[in-house]
């Protein structure tokens, strides 16, 4: 089977809707269409920040349906280290990859001539919008940008990265931080950075809005309309570490929540902070200056695989067994400062250090 007989199976019997989302994502120019309209409408909601207009550079195709069978035999994607469950699996085509979400049988097909969501997509909406910036975030990296699993902020026209170990608390540490007028929103879980001729990093963000579990939510006055006061007090009324750990997704309406042009889609990258706190620490919070070279570990919290969506320039697919590099993330942020948090988890003094960080930063 190669791509266009895959598409051909999963898009036949299905009439498109005239109704068609375009983001306008930098330089970067990507429609949707579908055969749900109330896909597309819900989509444009939520990419209301990023509606464009003009000539695609790449066009989706979602269609809401059952879950297909191409009768294929998927292989496991093999996850990152600490990741446990079956996510994601793929077949390699002769010129494309299949996707399919194991969880919900969403089944993606990539290629250079097709980009195509097929399954329960209303029901599955957040995998149609990763699967949109999965087309975005090819086209950064075959740029030139490198991907990090790091949130971005703003403040002064300048961008924060923050990185954090797995459960490190980066959602719940930035939304706290958007509290402070002065910062601004750039990405939540995924930043890209490129190095610039005049020998600055830019940072780049994609549009996903946070995405985040019930512990983030009660303990941020802001979010607690997300949740009834009943689910509150279900949950306030967990242990502790079953709260921090409960896997229970939410959006953030950035704008909605935080107001009107809080959303920065790029900015000169002025520093980058590492969430290296302990739960059961007792020493006080303290964010100070690190050295890479000589902190090598910490870089396995800010590098990430691009996934099984990506696609070579030259059209080739990532594999799932290929290492990480990080001469590319020493040499990209060899400039730039990096600091550290460590001690006893405290939001509150983070922000704070944090603020001073990028109020001295050069």
């Amino acid at each position: 089977m190669n791509a266009a007989e895959a598409a051909k199976q999963l898009t036949d019997g299905y009439d498109l809707s005239s109704n068609v989302l375009t983001l306008q994502l930098g330089e970067f120019i990507l429609t949707l269409r579908s055969n749900s309209d109330a896909l597309v409408d819900r989509l444009k909601i939520y990419f209301a920040h990023a509606l464009g207009s003009g000539s695609a550079h790449c066009e989706v195709i979602a269609i809401e349906s059952h879950t297909p069978d191409l009768g294929v035999d998927f292989i496991d994607w093999k996850r990152e280290p600490g990741k446990t469950g079956r996510k994601d699996a793929y077949v390699d085509l002769a010129d494309g990859r299949l996707v399919l979400k194991v969880r919900t049988g969403m089944t993606f097909l990539q290629s250079d001539a097709h980009c195509i969501a097929v399954g329960p997509c209303l029901e599955n909406d957040n995998q149609v919008i990763n699967f949109i910036n999965a087309q975005y975030m090819n086209w950064l990296q075959q740029n030139g940008a490198l991907i990090c699993h790091a949130s971005g902020l703003v403040m002064n026209g300048r961008c924060l990265g923050m990185a954090g170990f797995s459960g490190g608390g980066k959602s719940t540490l930035m939304l706290k931080m958007l509290e402070d007028d002065r910062f601004g929103y750039l990405t939540n879980d995924r930043l890209f950075l490129n190095e610039t001729p005049w020998g600055k990093v830019q940072a780049t963000g994609i549009p996903k809005l946070p995405r985040i579990n019930p512990g983030t939510i009660v303990h941020n006055d802001r979010l607690r309309p997300m949740l009834s006061d009943k689910r509150i007090a279900e949950l306030l009324a967990m242990p502790k570490e079953d709260l921090w750990h409960l896997e229970e997704k939410y959006d953030v309406d950035v704008e909605e929540v935080y107001g009107k042009g809080k959303i920065i889609p790029t900015a000169p990258l002025a520093a980058f902070l590492v969430l290296n706190w302990r739960r059961d620490g007792s020493a006080p919070c303290k964010v100070e200056p690190v050295n890479l070279t000589e902190r090598p570990e910490l870089l396995k919290a800010i590098m990430k695989s691009p996934g099984p969506f990506y696609q070579y320039a030259d059209g080739r697919f990532l594999k799932d067994d290929e290492p990480l590099d990080p001469a590319p993330y020493l040499k990209t942020l060899s400039e730039t400062l990096i600091v550290e948090a460590t001690g006893k988890v405290d939001f509150d003094a983070a922000a704070h250090q944090c603020l001073d960080v990028m109020e001295g930063a050069q």
